[in-house]
């Protein structure tokens, strides 16, 4: 990975990149090290060169879709990629899940990555990056310029808890219920240089964090900067991290539709000359907790942080603003949380584990 970005990067608006986190699995549904053969060992199909890579354990798998011009094109793009996924697996013996977290990770018993790069993280966390079971979706969405990608990061932070609390799909840590509908958000900000980040002025500002931060060895790369959202400056695109991985493709394509039309409408804000918001970061990590603990349930503080409204409310707001339809049916459907627990309870680990199987038709 290329040490430092560039300002040069942001020079198209509204492109699309889906990229998914994924569980290796072997036939009765449990993790298993497999990204040696997906990935080193043999040649994926052609639509997967250059699009697959492995995460820190052997049990974790990612995929990345083409960039997207057309919005209208991405469900076809992510079907593709997730049937290549499968297809390459299945001929090698495994199966491919996702969730957050799954629910029989048990990370002593998983083997994690030999990549220098995972060697080096290991080393320098210890035990944060050692459990770190974690599968998420990022999205990625082309901005046209530097300041402008940094303006809608920072703005971008109150939406993120909406994401999180419709996306959360890991209750179970290690085997047990956490009691937490996206225990993945948690663990996964037991790391360096995750969660909320502070509000940036301007690019400089941002590029100046990213080469303090190289340049006194805090991060071995830019890629090192796991926050919930973070202007991109190599693909040129603002990037949400925040979802949970999710096995219904109809779930990832509400959130690529919901993060896309923010960005395009917070574009929209910004080059109207509309003022930043100026709010402690500590206001935002309250709402990300009340997503992670509450996911569906949750009420969250409003955009002036003086009161609450519940999910339900806030979807119905904001798909109206934008003209979205699929955060709606996230809400109004089972959340993955739930279903992790309804299924657990009433039919046992067996069928819990085929439920979160990739689903691509």
């Amino acid at each position: 990975m290329d040490e430092r970005g560039s300002r040069d990067a942001f020079s198209r608006m509204g492109t699309i990149g889906i990229e998914e986190e994924y569980y290796v699995v072997d036939e009765d549904g449990r993790p298993t090290s497999g990204t040696d053969e997906l990935v080193y060992e043999s040649d994926p199909p052609e639509l997967l060169e250059g699009r697959l890579d492995h995460e820190l354990f052997k049990c974790v798998i990612e995929s990345q879709t083409p960039v997207i011009e057309d919005p209208t094109d991405a469900r076809e793009h992510l079907l593709a990629i997730r049937e290549a996924l499968v297809d390459h697996a299945t001929a090698h013996g495994f199966d491919i899940a996702a969730a957050g977290l799954h629910p029989l990770a048990k990370w002593r018993e998983l083997e994690h990555a030999e990549k220098p790069r995972y060697k080096s993280q290991l080393d320098r966390i210890q035990y944060p990056q050692h459990r770190n079971t974690t599968a998420g979706l990022h999205v990625h969405v082309g901005v046209d310029d530097a300041d402008k990608a940094v303006w809608i990061a920072n703005e971008l932070r109150w939406h993120l808890p909406v994401m999180l609390a419709l996306s959360a799909n890991s209750p179970y840590w290690n085997g047990f219920d956490t009691g937490l509908q996206s225990a993945r958000a948690k663990i996964f900000e037991g790391l360096p240089n995750t969660g909320m980040p502070t509000a940036y002025e301007d690019y400089e500002a941002f590029d100046d964090f990213e080469r303090r931060m190289l340049e006194t060895g805090s991060i071995d790369d830019r890629g090192e900067l796991w926050f919930d959202v973070r202007p991109h400056s190599g693909h040129g695109t603002v990037e949400v991290r925040t979802p949970d991985g999710q096995a219904d493709p109809d779930r990832v394509l509400a959130f690529v539709e919901y993060t896309h039309a923010l960005v395009e409408d917070l574009a929209a804000r910004y080059e109207d000359g509309e003022p930043s918001s100026d709010f402690r970061r500590e206001l935002y990590d309250e709402n990300k907790w009340r997503a992670m603990r509450h996911g569906r349930d949750a009420a969250l503080l409003d955009r002036e942080f003086e009161s609450t409204t519940g999910l339900g409310e806030i979807v119905d707001r904001e798909t109206e603003r934008l003209g979205i339809d699929g955060i709606a049916d996230l809400y109004d459907a089972e959340s993955g949380a739930a279903r992790q627990r309804r299924l657990r309870e009433e039919k046992g680990v067996d069928a819990l584990c085929d439920a979160l199987r990739l689903q691509y038709e």
